[in-house]
């Protein structure tokens, strides 16, 4: 049995202001991960959190993704944001699908996200999908949309993302903030990975139910519910699916646990 503690630093302030601006050419959150050996309370590894954070985030979104894209032709795949998450969700779809095409939406007009919009761009180029920079009413055309950003209002407008599409949003996990609109969360087959933690934290599906768009029972169903097989394989090809992560103490333990056994098997 295992144990893992987490300490970071970068978060949200206290009264759900945005964190500060990191200092320059440092990382906005930081953080390391104690493992434990359980019975023993042994020190085992230590981790860098923001490393961590960015295996874990992508390996269950594309486990969700495992389950609810349907197996057919090559995706054209939409992120939004160019940082490491965007990165690692790049990677860790192409890892389980092929991509048709990648089109990478920089989330301000500023000449920055336009850099990092080519730069990550580029990077797929180099792992053989064509991909370029874009904009968010592409997402029409998207068969699936990965949302990487600090974003505190929606990236795009819901109504566009075609029925059958499927749409990942991962970056906000506070009850005010949100990546997607009311008009998707509506229309969408809605899965997280855990109810009690999707309705306390996730703003997403907050911010529509206070609004009276929907009700606490618009959750279709868990990450556990697809792995399990107790929901239909595939998705539903009438409406959109959306997987909205709000992150999880044990997903952070799995991956650690997996990263010190494969550790200790090279030695």
């Amino acid at each position: 049995m295992w144990r893992g503690g987490r300490g970071t630093a970068g978060l949200a302030r206290p009264g759900g202001a945005p964190p500060a601006p990191p200092p320059r050419g440092l990382p906005r959150i930081t953080g390391t991960y104690l493992l434990l050996d359980g019975p023993t309370l042994r020190p085992l590894a230590l981790f860098d959190g923001a490393a961590l954070t960015t295996l874990r985030t992508p390996a269950v979104s594309a486990l969700a993704l495992r389950h609810l894209v349907p197996d057919g032709r090559p995706l054209r795949l939409l992120l939004f944001g160019s940082g490491p998450q965007a990165y690692g969700h790049l990677e860790a779809v192409l890892a389980m699908r092929r991509l048709a095409e990648v089109v990478v939406v920089a989330r301000s007009g500023s000449p920055t996200s336009a850099v990092g919009a080519e730069k990550l761009a580029a990077h797929a180029r180099n792992l053989g999908v064509p991909a370029r920079p874009g904009v968010a009413a592409e997402v029409a055309d998207a068969d699936l949309v990965v949302c990487c950003t600090t974003a505190r209002e929606p990236l795009f407008d819901g109504r566009l993302i075609a029925p059958g599409a499927t749409v990942v949003a991962v970056g906000s996990h506070e009850p005010e903030a949100r990546e997607v609109d009311t008009a998707l969360v509506r229309r969408s087959a809605v899965y997280v990975e855990s109810r009690a933690a999707a309705l306390r934290e996730a703003g997403d599906l907050l911010v529509p139910e206070a609004e009276g768009a929907i009700g606490p029972g618009h959750i279709t169903g868990t990450l556990a519910d697809l792995v399990a097989g107790r929901l239909p394989a595939g998705g539903t090809a009438s409406c959109p699916q959306l997987f909205k992560s709000v992150g999880m103490a044990w997903e952070d333990l799995a991956v650690a646990v997996a990263l010190f056994e494969a550790a200790e098997g090279e030695e």
